[in-house]
């Protein structure tokens, strides 16, 4: 095995291992996925939330035996497998071991740590950003048709996925088109290739048809609700923060896309970032959405700085650039990931204030950052659920609803009573199970919507009660309330078809 080798497989190692000491055992699993994992139980082209990619990799880890190992391995992995690309993408454009040591290690003490933490998209949607310009630059470097392929079936791929890799395709078309690689839109090979990229996709763009494009009431809902408060300004600023252990070596590849003669055919990659973003801003995306963006810039920063600084007294300079990501990586740890406990937060929470760490999707600062406290709660309401559907004589005449698709997932997920938590939000709302007669109900309500419950729903059965709630304060769902209705008045699965209905037409 050579040095090389030996060096990629200990970032490998440390990669992994970083993915799992990074969680404090006192968190559970995160709202999202939770609805993630329950794909795998509903096997489809397409979902109201996301593409299909993420139930086929949750029917794996449903396979592997569904437990957390496995659920933390993939994000990992894909992590893994973006650092072992921006490798191979440093070899491409002749970097030296200095440039593939200082590659990796820029990949490995960054933002990617955070991303690939959680089971979401968002780990697999940067591995596939960062593989398609690792095809675009193999193409530009050997000019084989065969790339072009490839591109295709990686873009299809994370398009499945995510539809987030549009934006790389909005940003790259106009950077091709102001360079001399325009010339590439003269070949036929490349729509050969969009030919057999638009095949691939298209089970997914038939199921979006059939279900009247729930993407765009998705959009527009995500609009209203949360970019809404989206600053462009705090976009910017959390840019830099992402890759900040990083940030000399982005602007040397910018200032060598545009200088650096050895990556002259390479300069459009510089217009690309630039109208990537300007997309960005002008949608006012969230920030992590253009993460995928940087990991290719990395590369092109590692091999010019190896290559300038590889004489006289520069070379004194290169433990510099590998030492800034580690030095940035101390308070990384200590502020970015879930390894404090919930109560540490709160007494030091002047730290996560500075980084605006505890604003939310609402535009509100709470107690916690949001992805912590979404990972709060779930395993006492999966208990409590258990415990009030186990005292019931008739279970199988009972049906679980819930406020949100965390609450559902979660209870489906940590039950031992072979719940089917159901929602009327989001992909739940396919999910019902309507050849059951219910006649109890088990109705698990958000804070905010527990006031007038009784009162509302209880002359519909005979008795009606308040089972429990979450007292975990710290938890987003904290004080979520689970109620018990049995004996229905009323037909409930006629009501529940008029409200699945009303849904629907909604989306």
């Amino acid at each position: 095995m050579t040095k090389k080798i030996l060096i990629l497989v200990g970032f490998i190692i440390l990669k992994f291992v970083l993915q799992y000491v990074l969680l404090s055992p006192e968190y559970d699993l995160q709202r999202d996925e939770y609805l993630h994992l329950d794909q795998a139980h509903h096997l489809a082209w397409g979902y109201l939330s996301v593409p299909p990619v993420t139930s086929w990799v949750s029917y794996i880890i449903f396979l592997l035996g569904n437990s957390v190992f496995w659920i933390k391995f993939f994000p990992a992995l894909f992590g893994v497998l973006t650092l072992i690309i921006v490798w191979k993408t440093i070899e491409i454009l002749k970097g030296n071991l200095y440039a593939l040591i200082l590659g990796a290690t820029c990949i490995v003490f960054s933002s990617l740590l955070r991303i690939n933490m959680l089971y979401q998209p968002n780990s697999l949607d940067v591995l596939c950003w960062t593989a398609f310009y690792y095809v675009v630059i193999l193409y530009i470097t050997t000019e084989k048709a065969k790339w072009l392929y490839v591109a295709a079936v990686v873009f299809a791929f994370g398009f499945l996925n995510k539809y987030n890799i549009l934006f790389l395709l909005i940003g790259l078309l106009p950077a091709l088109l102001l360079s001399g690689q325009r010339r590439i839109l003269a070949e036929k090979n490349l729509y050969f290739a969009l030919t057999i990229g638009l095949v691939l996709i298209l089970p997914n763009l038939l199921w979006q048809y059939n279900n009247q494009f729930p993407i765009v009431h998705h959009m527009k809902e995500l609009a209203e609700t949360q970019l809404v408060n989206v600053d462009r300004i705090g976009f910017l600023k959390e840019q830099i923060l992402f890759f900040i252990g990083s940030l000399l070596v982005i602007l040397s590849a910018l200032y060598a896309l545009l200088f650096y003669k050895p990556f002259s055919k390479y300069k459009f990659f510089f217009a690309t970032i630039i109208f990537t973003l300007i997309v960005f801003l002008y949608f006012k995306a969230k920030a992590y959405y253009a993460i995928g963006l940087y990991p290719v810039y990395i590369a092109f920063g590692a091999v010019f700085l190896s290559n300038v600084m590889n004489t006289d007294w520069k070379r004194y300079l290169q433990p510099v650039f590998i030492i800034i990501p580690l030095l940035f990586f101390i308070p990384m740890y200590n502020l970015a990931f879930p390894n404090k406990s919930p109560e540490y937060i709160v007494n030091h929470s002047e730290k996560y204030k500075k980084l605006d760490m505890l604003r939310w999707e609402d535009g509100k600062d709470h107690a916690l950052p949001q992805d912590f406290a979404d990972m709060l709660g779930w395993k006492e309401l999966a208990r409590k659920t258990d415990s009030v559907y186990a005292a019931l004589s008739n279970k199988k005449e009972t049906i679980v609803l819930c406020d949100n698709y965390g609450q559902a997932g979660a209870i489906n997920y940590y039950t031992k009573k072979g719940i089917k938590a159901v929602s009327f939000n989001a992909d739940y709302v396919n999910w019902f199970n309507l050849d059951v007669k219910y006649k109890n109900l088990i109705r698990v309500k958000e804070y905010e919507e527990v006031s007038n419950e009784l009162k509302e729903t209880s002359p519909y059965f005979q008795s009606s009660s308040i089972a429990g709630e979450i007292k975990n304060k710290y938890a987003r769902e904290y004080k979520t309330t689970i109620f018990v209705f049995t004996g229905a008045k009323i037909n409930i699965n006629k009501r529940i078809e008029q409200e699945i209905k009303e849904e629907k037409n909604y989306h």
